[in-house]
């Protein structure tokens, strides 16, 4: 599991990415302005798993598998990663698709909420159509 936060020109994001069997889960959380390491470790306790649930698995490619290396090479990777900015172009295709069925989710509600709303107002004229009718 890795949390990569950075900042977006407007706002602190934090990027978590799980893989696990193959399957990448990513998910994107917006800290708004820059988080301190309580906020990081709050979001890390309470609301990053709850995140990633919420998010829809996506098949990737298989990593290749690390040998063990020499610690000043380890050291030097490390050091590399920490100011290399941004995510994974994997994660980034995860948390669009993830969007996306969000999105297609929110528009097949809107639309129910819509009909149903129609009706309520087709049965409520029809109601009013009946009393005048009967006088009253």
């Amino acid at each position: 599991m890795k949390l990569t936060v950075y900042y977006d020109d407007q706002f602190w994001v934090g990027v978590v990415e799980e893989i696990a069997d193959s399957k990448l889960m990513a998910a994107r959380y917006v800290f708004g302005t820059e988080p301190h390491d309580t906020d990081v470790l709050w979001f890390i306790n309470h609301k990053m798993m709850e995140f990633l649930a919420s998010s829809k698995p996506l098949v990737c490619a298989p990593h290749p598998k690390i040998k063990s290396a020499n610690p000043k090479k380890l050291a030097r990777q490390v050091a590399k990663e920490m100011q290399s900015k941004g995510i994974s172009t994997y994660s980034q295709e995860a948390i669009k698709e993830n969007l996306k069925s969000r999105k297609v989710e929110r528009r097949i509600e809107s639309k129910l909420q819509r009909e149903e709303l129609a009706e309520k107002k087709r049965k409520i004229a029809t109601l009013k159509a009946k009393a005048k009718h009967r006088g009253k």
